[in-house]
């Protein structure tokens, strides 16, 4: 497995519109979620992506600075036929692991989707926040010290 992350400016054209469809196809179609997927934060977000040996794209997320205490990551995703295999694990641990060498003297917080909720506890995550709606999906806040 290899692990690229990336700003926009340094990511090609095909590489852009590769990530952009894969997110549109989870988090707009897959999951029925119309909302605005590409947005600001694309801008300056650091783009993590998963290869297998091939050097096809396995997974994805984006990583920020969310304040002056925390930085942030989503847009977590796996493709469909890489799933159940254990990648997100590895997509979660490569995210968290840089998102701690960009932001090294911040707390990771995230907005999680509710049932992954266990997910997100395995890497050490707690909630901080009730369960809410997001896009009409729960989700709730967590945060990795």
């Amino acid at each position: 497995m290899k692990v690229e992350v990336k700003t926009l400016n340094e990511m090609t054209a095909i590489e852009w519109c590769k990530l952009a469809e894969e997110r549109v196809k989870v988090f707009v179609v897959e999951q029925e979620c119309p909302y605005q997927e590409i947005d600001k934060q694309d801008y300056k977000a650091h783009h993590l992506m998963l290869f297998d040996d091939r050097g096809e794209l396995v997974g994805y997320t984006r990583i920020m600075d969310k304040d002056n205490q925390h930085s942030t990551f989503g847009r977590v995703l796996i493709l469909k036929n890489y799933r159940k295999h254990g990648y997100g694990q590895r997509l979660v641990r490569a995210t968290i692991d840089e998102a701690k060498k960009l932001f090294p003297q911040k707390k990771i917080q995230i907005q999680a989707q509710a049932y992954l909720q266990k997910f997100y506890t395995s890497f050490g995550f707690k909630p901080i926040s009730d369960v809410y709606l997001e896009d009409n999906i729960p989700h709730l806040d967590m945060v990795l010290d």
